[in-house]
């Protein structure tokens, strides 16, 4: 007569659930190193008891067994999420795809291509995006143009600035810088052309020749054109004469 089959439950008492521990445990290392031996597989147990107590046995050392476990766990954990990363990226290129299918149609329906399937609804709202989009268009053309304006105002006044600067330095240097050209008069023009006729030298080249002689420094402190340091020259020349005259008639 066979054994009866025992139920899987707590054993309650506490000795008997002692000798069941030690008896399976037992069995349990024994199959785990017949399997390692008749299989040439790497075999390790880990066992606690209720009480602590650890009892472990493996058939190429502990860590070695872990650190390869530890290695599978991480390239399956690895290879989970490159799976998970790989769908996830499959349905964003599925929704990237059906945006951009969608606005393909609705940049033709705003070229006025492909309107088939739309209703009067649609039709009037489509002609009220494309109405809002022209004043868009034309508010932002007219503000460009109005940008363009102020800059060639400013650019303008500019010039005018640099005109009027430009303007007012040169009425300064001709200020500060006289023009020395002066017309002479119609007696010393006279005069000039008849010692020309006659050969004689005019007052300006005597002027200048006196000049040179040494009367330019006077004309330098003067600061007079050479034809009035010359008329001035001969006014004196005129009284000296007179004065002369006078003085032979009172001897």
């Amino acid at each position: 007569m066979g054994r009866g089959k025992i139920e899987i439950k707590r054993i309650e008492n506490a000795n008997s659930r002692q000798v069941t521990f030690s008896k399976r445990r037992a069995g349990l290392l024994k199959k785990a190193q017949e399997l390692a031996i008749l299989c040439d597989a790497e075999v390790a147990v880990i066992i606690f008891s209720n009480t602590g107590k650890l009892f472990e046995f493996s058939s190429s050392g502990m860590k070695h067994t872990l650190a390869r476990y530890n290695k599978c766990v991480e390239s399956s954990d690895a290879t989970v999420d490159v799976h998970k990363v790989e769908k996830r990226e499959h349905d964003e290129v599925d929704i990237l795809r059906e945006e951009i299918t969608t606005l393909q149609m609705k940049q033709l329906q705003l070229l006025g291509k492909d309107l088939t399937g739309l209703g009067f609804k649609e039709l009037q709202n489509l002609e009220q995006q494309l109405n809002e989009g022209l004043l868009l268009v034309k508010e932002k053309k007219e503000q460009l143009l109005m940008e363009q304006l102020e800059q060639s105002r400013v650019q303008e006044q500019r010039a005018m600035l640099e005109n009027e600067t430009l303007r007012r330095q040169v009425n300064e240097l001709r200020c500060l810088f006289p023009p020395v050209d002066c017309p002479l008069p119609a007696y010393l023009e006279y005069c000039s052309l008849e010692q020309k006729n006659i050969g004689i030298r005019s007052p300006d080249m005597a002027c200048n020749s006196e000049i040179e002689r040494g009367d330019s420094d006077t004309t330098l402190h003067l600061g007079l054109p050479s034809h009035v340091y010359c008329k001035r020259k001969e006014s004196e020349r005129d009284t000296h004469s007179n004065d002369s005259g006078a003085q032979i008639g009172i001897l």
